[in-house]
């Protein structure tokens, strides 16, 4: 079985799976279009980021000091708006008064993995008097976090427990039971069990 990880890919990965339909395929974060067949021998992972996303969002708006919190995200893209959107509601809910401010680090690929504007958007929120930022940005959010060390300030991580980036400045990390979804793929091909042509989604 092969693996694409990131919605980059919906394209290729389709692509690939249509030219050798003797493999099997799955895609993380595949972008499901209506329109279109997935092929047979590959399964569309999608996740219920809104759900973390809400959660982690009610924890930045109980946690704030200045009632001002911020979001960082990668590639302004539908999928990242999700986790956005989703975090802004989880703030609101439990801080009605609260303030979000809102970065992106660019409009392709690329933006995931630029730590530099990472880190320029985090300290132009931190100097705006953020005191939280959560990061949807992938290598991107490296920089969120420096910038939350060098101003003494918090992050939120996203996908895996981030921790260990900036112990002591990440408050909580949402993460996406990526791993469980890639296990459960592998599982279904070791048992005989795969099916493509399909979403299957996770959530909390």
């Amino acid at each position: 079985v092969i693996f694409g990880i990131g919605f980059i890919f919906t394209d290729e990965i389709t692509k690939i799976a249509q030219e050798f339909p003797d493999k099997k395929y799955a895609c993380v974060d595949y972008t499901v279009d209506p329109s279109k067949t997935i092929p047979p021998n590959l399964v569309a992972l999608e996740f219920k980021e809104e759900e973390g996303s809400f959660l982690v969002g009610a924890i930045a708006g109980l946690l704030t000091k200045s009632n001002k919190v911020g979001f960082v995200g990668g590639m302004d893209s539908p999928l990242i708006k999700k986790f956005q959107v989703s975090y802004e509601a989880g703030v609101k809910h439990v801080n009605p008064g609260g303030q979000i401010l809102i970065g992106y680090a660019g409009v392709t690929g690329d933006a995931f993995k630029n730590p530099g504007r990472g880190k320029e958007l985090a300290l132009g929120q931190y100097n705006d008097g953020v005191d939280i930022i959560y990061h949807a940005s992938g290598v991107t959010g490296l920089g969120v976090f420096e910038a939350a060390r060098e101003m003494k300030k918090f992050a939120i991580g996203v996908d895996s427990d981030q921790n260990d980036e900036a112990p002591g400045y990440i408050i909580t990390s949402m993460v996406k039971v990526v791993d469980v979804s890639v296990f459960e793929v592998i599982k279904e091909v070791k048992e005989g069990t795969f099916k493509g042509g399909r979403v299957e989604t996770f959530g909390l």
